[in-house]
C-alpha cells in the first residue's frame, strides 16, 4: 500500500507536542491512552514496539493509524519502514541501528522523514543531506525510557537549530516543568513519552506540554479533522 503524499500533510506543522506510545501489550488500552493524547493537543504521534511480537505490533500499528487519520493527525512508525508502509503510515523515525536514510527516503519519497542525532548535533547535516524532514536531539534530560542515554543538554538543541534549517525534536525527559525550556532553546517539537502516557490524566498532560506552544501565531492550524 503506498505512503500518504507528502502534499497531504504539508498543511500540518512539524511542530508542537509529538506524543511517542509507550510499550503496551493490551490493544484497546493503547488506543485509550493515544486517543487521550490527541484530545489533549498532540499535534505527532509516533509508534514505538521495540518488545512485543510482529503480529500485535501490525494490529497496534494499524489502529493508531486509523485513530490518527480521524482525527486529522500524522503518524509515524519508529524504527520499522516496512510496518509504515503496510498501515499508510505518514512517516517513519529511524535512530542510530535502523537503517540507512538514504534508503528509507528512496522508498518513501512522499513520507516526513525522521532521524534521530542523539547528543551529537553534528550528525544533522549527514540526516538533511539523506533526506530528513526533522531531527531528534536527546536525550535533553535524564530519561527513564533510556536512562543510559548520553545527554545532550539544552545546547544541542540550539546548535542543530544553528546548522540546519529543517524543525527539531527534543526528546528525552521532557516534563511540563522543563517543556518551556526547551521550547526556548529552539525546539520546534516535543518528543514525550513517560511523563505523557504515565500521567493519572494524559489528556491534562498533553495539554500543559504543549502549552509552550499555545501562544504562538499559527497560520496552519487545523480547523477540521482532515482524511488523508
Amino acid at each position: 500500500m503506498p505512503m500518504t503524499p507528502k502534499t497531504a500533510i504539508d498543511r500540518f506543522r512539524l511542530r508542537g507536542l509529538y506524543a511517542v506510545t509507550p510499550e503496551v501489550e493490551n490493544l484497546a488500552q493503547l488506543v485509550r491512552l493515544v486517543r487521550a493524547a490527541i484530545e489533549g493537543g498532540a499535534r505527532l504521534v509516533q509508534y514505538r514496539a521495540k518488545r512485543l511480537d510482529a503480529g500485535r505490533r501490525l494490529r497496534q500499528a494499524e489502529a493508531i493509524a486509523s485513530l490518527c487519520r480521524d482525527h486529522g493527525v500524522p503518524f509515524l512508525v519508529n524504527d520499522d519502514i516496512d510496518l509504515a508502509i503496510c498501515v499508510s503510515a505518514q512517516g517513519v523515525h529511524l535512530g542510530r541501528d535502523d537503517g540507512d536514510p538514504r534508503d528509507a527516503r528512496s522508498r518513501l519519497p512522499e513520507a516526513i522523514l525522521g532521524v534521530s542525532c542523539y547528543d551529537e548535533p553534528a550528525r544533522v547535516l549527514a540526516a538533511v543531506q539523506s533526506g530528513a524532514d526533522y531531527v531528534g536531539i536527546g536525550s535533553v534530560y535524564a530519561s527513564g525510557t533510556k536512562p543510559d542515554a548520553a545527554r545532550s543538554g539544552l545546547a544541542a538543541i540550539a546548535e542543530a537549530k544553528r546548522l540546519a534549517a529543517i524543525p527539531v525534536a527534543a526528546i528525552g525527559g521532557i516534563t511540563p516543568a522543563n517543556a518551556a525550556d526547551a521550547v526556548a532553546a529552539g525546539a520546534d517539537m516535543l518528543a514525550v513519552i513517560s511523563s505523557l502516557f504515565a500521567a493519572p490524566d494524559v489528556a491534562a498532560a498533553a495539554r500543559a506540554l504543549s502549552r509552550p506552544f499555545a501562544m504562538e501565531p499559527d497560520p496552519h492550524a487545523r480547523t477540521q479533522p482532515a482524511a488523508f
